[in-house]
């Protein structure tokens, strides 16, 4: 896969107008992520926007609910036709069941593919002080976050989201058809932020990372194409 093609560029903007002006600024990026202030902000109209452009889409809103909750959701998120599709692995086996049935049920009765239905291991702000003393989780991080790929591999999920400091292990247990999205990528040139466990772009690919999330070091960057630019260039 081409350096530009594995990174998804988040959309994390407060409004429509905003979204548009970043799409604007970077015509190469082929894949944006539309995540929960967006699109309560501005609804699916952005995700028309970047359709009518030919734009892949990764619709991150992160279903966590009961199952026929998630599964309700999930037709009817199906009309969107976007690629990637987000829910918390602690929603449990049933419903990450029901929400794999009613996305491909859904998407067969419309006569288009299913979006990938990839799970949230752990959110990259939680580090493993805040899951052992917060969250009351006994098991080390990186077993827990193994714990919710393997969750989310065995019924049927097409991959899962995970900081780049797990992806190398998921990688060797989970196998090479199982997607792996990392956000909490940051060059070594640009700000942490709120990200707690994160690595460079080359390394979380070297890692075996499919796709990278990264939002502020590219659309915060003074110049948000020469950011891309670099990035891309890092990795080969």
């Amino acid at each position: 896969m081409n350096a530009d093609n594995r990174i998804i560029v988040a959309l994390d903007v407060a409004s429509q107008e905003e979204a548009i002006a970043l799409i604007d600024k970077l015509p190469q990026v082929s894949f944006w992520k539309v995540g929960l202030e967006l699109f309560v902000s501005s609804g699916p109209g952005i995700l028309e926007v970047l359709k009518e452009r030919e734009k892949r889409i990764f619709l991150d809103l992160k279903f966590h609910d009961i199952p026929n909750t998630v599964a309700g959701a999930c037709r009817a998120a199906v009309k969107y036709n976007v690629d990637l599709l987000t829910i918390h692995a602690t929603c449990g086996k049933d419903a990450l069941q029901a929400a794999r049935s009613a996305l491909e049920t859904g998407a067969e009765s419309v006569g288009q593919s299913s979006p990938k239905l990839i799970a949230i291991t752990l959110l990259t702000s939680l580090n493993s002080r805040q899951l052992a003393f917060e969250l009351k989780v006994p098991l080390e991080l990186p077993e827990y976050a193994l714990q919710m790929a393997l969750l989310a591999k065995e019924t049927g999920l097409a991959g899962a989201v995970c900081s780049p400091q797990e992806v190398e292990q998921l990688r060797m247990t989970c196998g090479d058809d199982f997607l792996l999205v990392c956000p909490g990528v940051r060059p070594k040139w640009a700000d942490g932020g709120d990200q707690k466990r994160s690595m460079t772009p080359a390394a979380a690919v070297k890692a075996g990372a499919d796709y990278l999330v990264i939002g502020r070091p590219i659309t915060a960057a003074g110049d948000p194409a020469a950011a891309f630019a670099r990035i891309c260039e890092e990795l080969g």
